[in-house]
């Protein structure tokens, strides 16, 4: 385990919206994605005590977008209820902060980096779904921001087992590290210094 750091962090929830976590209509990572929703509440609880944001981007999508015209089918539209935070999620709008997002990454076109760069953030902990996707494209642009980035590996999820653990092991060893890094959330409450 590395040394404790002097970091404030951020976490970023990413995509655990009504849409992606209706059990009766799901999707392929719906099951994945219910599964990880325990440790990403017990770590947002973690942080609020610590005083640290926590901040869900969602997808917020119009039915006409670009992304809607391969194989991917609508879905999370704006202003809909699908595209609200999933009621799983311990989200608690007096503290929490809230940015819906038009594309994969949370810093794209949300107003993330300024909020992050006020409150004089230092690391973002990026959890939620699709491991693969928003979840990977968010930690690359926190890097491309100058932010430190964990992906949290029991907190975020894939549309299966192999794709989630294949991202895991292309990016456990990076010559990034420790500025990106790949942790369990408990692992990093050590590496943050946060009391048991």
């Amino acid at each position: 385990m590395s040394r404790p750091t002097e970091d404030k962090p951020a976490l970023l929830i990413i995509d655990m919206v009504r849409d992606n976590l209706d059990p009766d209509r799901p999707f392929p990572i719906t099951q994945f994605a219910l599964k990880i929703v325990p440790a990403i509440n017990r770590l947002s609880n973690t942080f609020r005590k610590q005083g640290w944001p926590v901040i869900f981007s969602t997808d917020a999508f119009h039915e006409q977008d670009f992304i809607f015209s391969g194989r991917m089918k609508p879905h999370s539209i704006a202003g809909t209820p699908g595209a609200k935070i999933a009621d799983q999620l311990d989200y608690k709008p007096d503290t929490d902060v809230w940015l819906p997002k038009p594309r994969f990454s949370a810093f794209f076109r949300t107003g993330l980096f300024e909020l992050l760069h006020k409150q004089k953030v230092t690391l973002c902990a990026v959890a939620g779904i699709a491991t693969n996707f928003c979840v990977l494209t968010t930690i690359m642009d926190a890097l491309c921001c100058d932010f430190k980035a964990v992906l949290l590996e029991d907190c975020t999820a894939a549309s299966s087992e192999n794709i989630h653990e294949g991202v895991l092991a292309l990016y456990r060893r990076n010559p990034l590290y420790p500025l990106f890094r790949v942790t369990t959330s408990r692992d990093l409450e050590e590496i943050l210094s946060i009391p048991g």
